[in-house]
């Protein structure tokens, strides 16, 4: 005679969790799906209406330079702030002490609450006219660069001012998740790494950089779609035209989706409004596409999860 196992009893507060917790799962599909289909709805007269002045040559024409400076302004972002965010997670995680450690995470934190629109205000009276100086030194000694080149904005807003006012926005988020990463890496492998006589720096760079690669890169493109849906510190910053230029220091610049939309959406009507929602949409697939693969690298963390 086998013995029969009883039945676990469900308690009634169990099932509200559950059920609870399932709703707000799927609530966020539900908006997802509810945003894009908005979206998608809106943007089908601008492909099936008929063609307004400012798409007279096609869609495609018209919204390809916004998809450059988007793209462009988010890798110069990047390019940015990645080096500054592994440095800012190295000294928290593994030189400052304690203490100082966690004043200064509390610090870079807190630059995720301050408002773009601050950043912007800070970009055009602040940052843009400090640098200014340093754009001339950059023109004349290193005009010969094809980013550096052409003639130098007199006011600072520049493609490389929106750049570094992204790169500071995306920052906090960045050093957050890096510093976590490197605060995981298995302490068997330092001690390991400095009793073979390593010294501090070759123990990250064979056990801690290693380990936190993946984190980085996933870090790393979770910033790239905070800095391609930004809108009100390019709106403010940039001098924006619709044109495709790799020149960083001059005051002809490729506008971004989001910064377009702000700007043009108070005053646009008919299918002009649609055409932007549109442009909507394309940044919606960008971001989701950046998304998707910042998801597929974390998951890949998954096979370092038994190393502690």
């Amino acid at each position: 005679m086998t013995d029969v196992k009883p039945k676990a009893v469900r308690r009634l507060g169990d099932i509200v969790f559950a059920n609870l917790t399932f709703l707000a799962g799927i609530s966020i599909l539900l908006t997802l799906a509810t945003v894009a289909a908005f979206l998608f709805a809106q943007s089908v007269p601008a492909f099936t209406g008929e063609p307004i002045e400012a798409a007279e040559n096609g869609f495609w024409a018209y919204v390809f330079p916004f998809i450059f400076g988007t793209v462009y302004a988010s890798v110069i972002a990047l390019a940015i702030a990645t080096p500054l965010a592994i440095g800012i997670a190295l000294y928290i995680s593994h030189f400052a002490n304690r203490r100082f450690s966690q004043i200064l995470g509390y610090a870079v934190d807190l630059l995720a609450a301050i408002p773009s629109v601050v950043y912007g205000l800070w970009g055009i009276l602040v940052l843009a006219p400090f640098l200014t100086p340093s754009y001339r030194w950059l023109n004349e000694n290193l005009g010969w660069v094809p980013v550096f080149g052409g003639q130098v904005s007199a006011t600072g807003r520049t493609m490389l001012t929106v750049g570094i006012v992204l790169a500071i926005m995306v920052l906090p988020i960045m050093a957050a998740l890096i510093r976590e990463v490197f605060l995981q890496t298995p302490r068997l492998h330092e001690e390991a790494a400095l009793a073979l006589g390593a010294t501090r720096w070759e123990m990250i760079k064979m056990a801690v950089l290693p380990f936190g690669r993946p984190g980085i890169i996933s870090a790393a493109m979770l910033g790239l779609g905070r800095a391609l849906g930004e809108t009100m510190a390019v709106a403010m910053v940039l001098s924006p035209a619709a044109v495709i230029s790799f020149d960083m220091l001059t005051s002809t610049n490729s506008n971004t989706i989001a910064a377009n939309i702000a700007l043009q959406f108070p005053e646009a009507g008919g299918n002009y409004t649609n055409l932007l929602i549109a442009t909507g949409l394309v940044l919606f697939g960008i971001t989701m596409v950046v998304n998707m693969i910042a998801r597929w690298v974390i998951s890949r963390r998954a096979e370092f999860s038994g190393a502690n």
